[in-house]
C-alpha cells in the first residue's frame, strides 16, 4: 500500500515561523513533523510514499533526499508530486498525485498533525467504500467537530449523534475523485471535502476512531503547548 503525505501548504497560521521553514519541517521533540510521519508509516510496513510539495518545496525535497542518501530511511521509496508556487488544496493535490499513487486505495496523512496513530490499524476499505476517515475527539479549537460517526460509517454532523474531528488521516480510493461535485472556477484547486460528503450521501464512506494521542500543529500556541508534552507520551501507538 502507498501513502500520500500532504506537505504543500504555506502554514499561514504558523507565521512568521513558516515564512522560511515549510510547515512539514517544523520540529516537534527535535525532529521535523514529516520525519515523525515517515517513521510511523515505516513501522506499519508502509514504505512506498508520495509527498506533495509546493511552498518552499526545495527545502522539503532536499531534507527527504538527504535522509534517504544517509540511509536513515534505507527501505523507503519516495516520489514527489511537485505543485506550482500555490498549493492545489487537498483535492487538487490528490488528483495531481494520482499518477504516482496508482489505482489502488492509499493512505493519506496531513503533515501538520502529530500523533501516535498506528497506521497498521487503519482498516481496509470494504467493497463499496471510497473513503475511510480516522476521527478523534474534538479538540478545544474545533469543539463542533467535522463529522459524525454512526457505527463504522461516516456521517454528516447532526443532532442525533456525537461529532468528531477529522484527524488528517484516512484511506482513500482513487475513484473518490470521480464522485461528481459542483465545478469550481479554478478546477485544478479544490478541496477533497465535497467529494467526501458526496460519498457519505452514497453511503460509501467509513470511519474509525483514534483514542490515542493527537495534536493539530496549526498555530504557534499549539506548537508551544505540544513541546510541553513529554515524548514518551507518544511512544505507545493506538
Amino acid at each position: 500500500m502507498k501513502a500520500l503525505i500532504f506537505a504543500a501548504g504555506r502554514g499561514e497560521r504558523l507565521k512568521p515561523l513558516t515564512d522560511h521553514i515549510p510547515k512539514p519541517l517544523v520540529k516537534v521533540h527535535d525532529k521535523p513533523l514529516i520525519q515523525h510521519h515517515i517513521e510511523s508509516l515505516q513501522k506499519s510496513g508502509i514504505t512506498d510514499l508520495v509527498i506533495n510539495v509546493s511552498w518552499l518545496k526545495e527545502k522539503i525535497i532536499s531534507f527527504i533526499t538527504e535522509l534517504c542518501t544517509q540511509r536513515i530511511f534505507s527501505d523507503i521509496t519516495v516520489q514527489f508530486s511537485v505543485e506550482n508556487d500555490y498549493p492545489l488544496e487537498t483535492g487538487g493535490g490528490m488528483l495531481k498525485a494520482l499518477p504516482l499513487l496508482g489505482n489502488k486505495p492509499f493512505v493519506v496523512v496531513n503533515a501538520d498533525v502529530f500523533t501516535n496513530f498506528n497506521f497498521s490499524l487503519l482498516n481496509n476499505l470494504s467493497r463499496d467504500q471510497l473513503v475511510k476517515l480516522v476521527l478523534v475527539q474534538n479538540p478545544e479549537h474545533n469543539g463542533n467537530g467535522d463529522f459524525a460517526m454512526v457505527s463504522d460509517q461516516l456521517a454528516l454532523k447532526n443532532d442525533q449523534h456525537a461529532s468528531y474531528t477529522y484527524a488528517g488521516i484516512g484511506l482513500y480510493h482513487p475513484k473518490l475523485l470521480a464522485v461528481p461535485i459542483q465545478s469550481s472556477e479554478f478546477p485544478e484547486v479544490f478541496s477533497i471535502v465535497p467529494h467526501i460528503k458526496a460519498a457519505i450521501a452514497q453511503q460509501q464512506a467509513g470511519a474509525q476512531l483514534h483514542i490515542g494521542k493527537w495534536h493539530d500543529v496549526g498555530t504557534p500556541e499549539r506548537l508551544k503547548a505540544l513541546s510541553d508534552v513529554l515524548p514518551d507520551a507518544f511512544n505507545d501507538q493506538g
